[in-house]
């Protein structure tokens, strides 16, 4: 008989040890270790091992009757998704606790419903309280709810009931009986979803799990959870706000990067068609600091408002502030314009910010950011019309990106009629200058 090793676990991101720390390297919280026996062979791999090896196939000879893509009722998160839900496929959704993941799962639920066989499987909630949201969401009761946390038996009436879609939430709160470990833990969660992994690939049936989140913001349990799904989405934003921003971080069959947006009401969330209208939508009168860049998330095009302030620092060391943006590129667009354009920034403090709580990190939104900046530290608000996107260069030039005339196309749709380019203002100081005047 194998011999049983003792692991720690911590309970906050799941990382292993083979000692008690006092503190977590992973996510850095104190006091979260705790002991829990680790057998030293997963039976999942035993399982796996035991039934009969498929020969290898011809890829002509694959049968792709299959793979046609599955509506989810909501024509946003089918673009996230690439198109539709994917037969066998495993997606990830995580994100912070009322953020809208249960909701958003069971109304995809309740659509897919109408088509075929959908299975719920609730491991933090019981039936009831699934109930009650679903009589809050207003959707049909025709889903075949399951509150059960053993996923062994989960697995059983699976293989019996033969559903094309299958939900977990979430995977912190299943348990393989076979893994000697706690829920929640590392080797737990990779059990789990493994075994969910192979169901779903054998029996195409399309598999939603819910993740738990860590304080930092990153989902809870090994590294090698997101390495397993075919897609991983996140929600982004503000939980007490009323938009959700879903992204996909990770997708096997689309492209990643790709937003859709809801809006959280009392009967559910409900699907933004156009984002760049919601972004721009607070945007009165704009004052000094403010510039709209045309960006591109995932595959569409959008238009989001960067926002800049700037004043003299109190203390030695100037504070440079980024929220939604990176802390980077910040830093250099600043050295940029002290450097190349005389602005003197070096005892003024710099705010920067995106509304709408959208993240941007492309290198495209760089002469916005710069237009922003320059704009609050002359105090000379842009034109109501102005738009912008390029990337900068360390010497000042202002360089092409990508999908230029997809970006143009959508901010003269807009309304928006003078666009700041690399074609248009080969430098940052000839930019500003034209921006301001």
């Amino acid at each position: 008989m194998a011999k049983v090793r003792t692991l720690f676990y911590c309970s906050g991101c799941g990382f292993e040890s083979a000692r008690w720390l006092g503190r977590c390297p992973s996510c850095e919280a104190w006091n979260s270790f705790s002991e829990a026996p680790s057998a030293p062979k997963s039976s999942v791999a035993r399982s796996a091992a035991a039934r009969s090896a498929v020969a290898p196939i011809r890829l002509a000879d694959v049968d792709d009757s299959n793979v046609a893509r599955v509506s989810t009722g909501m024509s946003e998160f089918d673009t996230v998704l690439g198109g539709g839900i994917v037969p066998g496929s495993l997606t990830l959704i995580g994100g912070p606790p009322g953020a809208g993941k249960s909701t958003l799962l069971l109304q995809i639920a309740a659509a897919l419903t109408q088509q075929f066989a959908v299975v719920y499987v609730c491991g933090e909630e019981s039936a009831a309280q699934i109930k009650l949201r679903a009589a809050r969401l207003s959707v049909k009761d025709d889903i075949l709810v399951f509150p059960e946390t053993n996923l062994r038996a989960v697995l059983d009436e699976l293989e019996r009931i033969k559903p094309r879609a299958v939900i977990v939430d979430s995977i912190q709160t299943v348990w393989l009986p076979e893994s000697e470990s706690y829920a929640g833990s590392v080797t737990q969660v990779r059990d789990c979803t493994q075994a969910l992994m192979e169901f779903a690939k054998r029996t195409d049936c399309a598999t939603f799990i819910v993740g738990h989140v860590t304080k930092d913001g990153s989902i809870a349990g090994p590294r090698l959870l997101e390495h397993l799904v075919d897609t991983v989405l996140y929600f982004e934003g503000e939980v007490n706000g009323e938009y959700r921003i879903v992204r996909a971080y990770k997708n096997r069959f689309g492209s990643v990067d790709e937003i859709c947006v809801f809006a959280m009401q009392g009967d559910g969330l409900h699907q933004i068609p156009n984002p760049s209208e919601l972004f721009l939508s607070g945007r009165k009168q704009r004052p000094s600091g403010s510039c709209v860049v045309a960006s591109i998330v995932g595959s569409r095009p959008v238009l989001i408002e960067v926002q800049a302030l700037v004043g003299e620092t109190s203390y030695g060391t100037p504070r440079r502030l980024a929220a939604n943006l990176d802390q980077a590129r910040l830093a250099m667009i600043l050295a940029v314009l002290e450097r190349r354009v005389g602005m003197q920034l070096g005892n003024h403090d710099v705010y920067a910010s995106v509304a709408g709580g959208l993240r941007v990190n492309e290198p495209a939104a760089d002469l916005g950011i710069a237009l922003a900046i320059a704009s609050a530290f002359r105090n000379r608000p842009l034109g109501q019309d102005t738009a912008a996107f390029g990337e900068l260069g360390l010497s000042g030039e202002v360089r092409s990106v990508t999908a230029g005339a997809r970006r143009a196309s959508e901010a003269k749709r807009l309304g928006f009629t003078t666009l700041f380019t690399p074609q248009s203002h080969e430098d940052i100081a000839q930019a500003i200058g034209a921006a301001l005047g």
